[in-house]
């Protein structure tokens, strides 16, 4: 609730185009917050709701941050369980990536210095964008991201099949197999920050942890953070205070 009142809050007072549309589904769209001045970086932010729930709408707090220091954001939606697959939304994730690098220049951004962030589900989302072979799948640059922050992310699928959730995700072996970033790691083109609360249970922090050290054996420029007094629910809202660590590390990240 304080996150979906601080979104609004937002979208009120900073200029944006809402709803603009990457694919073909009412859910495939995007909302563009742009930076004051053109030709800055741009921040994807995507949001969790362990693939079954969750809106952009709900995360417009992101971009007063960033907006106020020269970045331009974008909010990705997309389609959820159990009316498409993880599948479906892990390339639609990609998708809209792509459409972000190829348009939004046209809204001021740079797309030479694309980042994306994304929290729980949207942190998994974020890992299999880097995973992707951009220049292979989609005639992009192999770097057309520049950086990526997966916040307190779902790396490991295996787990999903044993908790109820799964009733609306429909998670099958080969489905988890096909989307997990512990089997499908990250590319060594793109600095990764993965991020988890201090205050989390044990094993969440400890599958973050140990993607962490996947992706280093793989080559990839990666840092661990942990930060303190929050969990799962309460570290995406440090993204609304500039000063927080998480919202330094992105900026940070950024070169602003």
């Amino acid at each position: 609730e304080q996150r979906a009142n601080a979104s609004a809050v937002v979208r009120e007072n900073f200029k944006s185009w809402l709803n603009v549309p990457y694919g073909k589904s009412p859910r495939q769209v995007v909302d563009i917050f742009p930076a004051d001045k053109p030709n800055g970086p741009v921040q994807v932010y995507i949001h969790g709701g362990y693939w079954r729930g969750g809106s952009k709408d709900d995360s417009s707090f992101v971009a007063g941050t960033f907006v106020k220091a020269g970045a331009t954001v974008v909010l990705l939606e997309y389609d959820l369980c159990p009316t498409v697959t993880v599948t479906d939304i892990v390339r639609q994730a990609r998708a809209g990536i792509a459409w972000v690098y190829r348009n939004i220049a046209g809204y001021g951004g740079d797309p030479s210095r694309l980042y994306i962030s994304g929290t729980s589900v949207g942190g998994h989302l974020v890992a299999m964008a880097l995973a992707h072979d951009w220049e292979k799948a989609e005639g992009l640059p192999v770097d057309t991201i520049k950086g990526g922050v997966a916040i307190t992310g779902v790396y490991d699928l295996d787990p999903v099949f044993h908790i109820s959730v799964n009733e609306e995700i429909r998670l099958k072996p080969e489905t988890a197999r096909e989307n997990s970033p512990m089997l499908h790691p990250p590319l060594p083109h793109t600095p990764l920050i993965i991020a988890v609360g201090q205050e989390e249970p044990h094993g969440w922090k400890q599958m973050s942890m140990d993607f962490f050290t996947l992706c280093k054996e793989r080559g990839v420029d990666c840092q661990y953070l942990e930060i303190p007094g929050v969990h799962h629910y309460s570290l995406p809202a440090l993204l609304a205070d500039p000063k927080s660590p998480m919202s330094r590390a992105i900026l940070s990240q950024m070169g602003l």
